[in-house]
């Protein structure tokens, strides 16, 4: 049996068995699974029909890792991105948010080119 919700108030209330999402602090603990890196965020159009990316190079771990990293920075910037030779490509010229946000996780980052 189900109840009529009257306003958005009666949909903060409904409880869902089992469904509550992540608190915030186990995604802040996500985060810093990650060791101290030295990386370095490149800016590049070459060989990419002129469409700009910014690299990050320098990780050194599993490639699950490095796959974890890139989807923290995708969602980071809202813009797609892939996993290429050990190397992030994020679509378009993100390298001062993507350093801020590194840095934040308490990697050290190198900004490189233009």
């Amino acid at each position: 049996m189900s109840k009529k919700l009257n306003s958005l108030s009666d949909l903060a209330h409904i409880q869902f068995d089992g469904l509550a999402p992540d608190p915030p602090e186990a995604t802040l603990e996500k985060e810093s699974e990650f060791t101290k890196q030295y990386l370095e965020a490149h800016f590049s159009k070459k060989g990419r029909a002129g469409k700009v990316v910014t690299l990050i190079k320098g990780f050194e771990g599993e490639a699950e890792s490095l796959k974890e990293l890139a989807k923290i920075l995708k969602q980071t910037v809202n813009t797609g991105g892939t996993v290429k030779n050990g190397e992030i490509l994020i679509q378009g010229d993100y390298r001062d948010q993507i350093i801020e946000k590194l840095q934040a996780m308490g990697h050290e980052v190198k900004r490189i080119g233009g």
